[in-house]
């Protein structure tokens, strides 16, 4: 139910080929696999590398740098910080690292104190802020070609998405779920759908992710080589007029301790998400990254993101 693509069919001779089974996956599941991606294998392994080195460390080193003292959604969020499933309230069993669009201090964004735009938070690691960056430029550049072939799927322009997406409220997000304790209700993210256009996941291979289709119970996301699991995220279902779908998914405890590595990519903070031509009457109103962004952010944690 959730299709393996490969990467390569799209940057030679069958780009229509790639782009009419993305179609598929977008308008069914909102899930698929890339196989073969752009992201270079030695730099995943780094970037997971530094992940387990972050995490590695006392708590409260990693407390210094809290997301609850940052208003720009950077920072590291400890376990039980979250509820991802905003009605049952349960608390989720992982804890992340989040880095965002890397802006220095006398960055007029930043001086102005505009939604979301601060400076990163950086560990002391030996080469960890160097490999986050690389990580982060090399799946942004891959999501931007992906929104490609999106863009050439909904009848728009090819190069549509280019400038909402130029300078995002993208997260990478690090990723560690403790092994599963067995408690009663215990989650490692619960059910939700994520916020922005697409997300750009890769795992350890070790169980866990699960996503339940429209019509039928959850599924397992098969574990798949070097490759990508891409989901559609809600700012893009509502760019669509709902032709594409932002499909539930949550993350179950697994059973040894498991990584993985996010990249949510929303679009520009001023980048009104309306309608696109020919999907029909708007479904919902119009609504700029930034504030939907932060009226997501807001329902998952217990302090506030938006404020400069």
């Amino acid at each position: 139910m959730i299709p393996i693509l490969d990467y390569t069919r799209f940057q030679g001779t069958d780009r229509a080929g790639f782009v009419a089974d993305l179609s598929r996956a977008c308008r069914d599941t909102g899930f698929l696999i890339i196989s073969n991606p752009p992201v270079p294998k030695d730099l995943r392994a780094r970037a997971f590398e530094m992940s387990r080195a972050y995490f590695a460390q006392p708590i409260a080193v990693k407390e210094e740098m809290a997301i609850s003292n940052s208003p720009h959604n950077r920072g590291y969020s400890q376990i039980g910080e979250e509820f991802l499933d905003e009605k049952s309230g349960i608390r989720d069993s992982k804890e992340a690292f989040n880095i965002g669009l890397d802006l220095s201090e006398d960055d007029p964004r930043v001086l102005a104190g505009e939604p979301f735009r601060g400076v990163n938070l950086w560990p002391t690691l030996p080469d960890f802020k160097e490999t986050m960056l690389a990580y982060f430029e090399s799946v942004h550049a891959f999501g931007i070609a992906l929104h490609s072939a999106i863009a050439l799927d909904l009848g728009i322009e090819e190069t549509f998405f280019d400038k909402h997406l130029d300078q995002p409220l993208a997260t990478l997000r690090l990723l560690r779920y403790p092994p599963a304790t067995g408690a009663p209700g215990e989650i490692g993210a619960g059910e939700h759908t994520d916020y922005g256009t697409i997300t750009l996941l890769t795992t350890d291979g070790v169980p866990g992710l699960q996503v339940k289709p429209r019509t039928g119970d959850w599924i397992d996301v098969p574990q798949v080589d070097d490759a990508y699991i891409i989901n559609i995220a809600d700012l893009l279902m509502r760019w669509s007029n709902d032709v594409y779908v932002s499909t539930p998914h949550r993350v179950l405890p697994p059973p040894k301790e498991r990584y993985s590595l996010a990249f949510f990519l929303d679009p520009n903070p001023d980048s009104v998400i309306t309608a696109l031509p020919g999907t029909g009457t708007p479904k919902y109103p119009p609504v700029t990254g930034a504030d939907y962004l932060a009226s997501r952010l807001n329902a998952t944690y217990e302090h506030t993101f938006g404020k400069g």
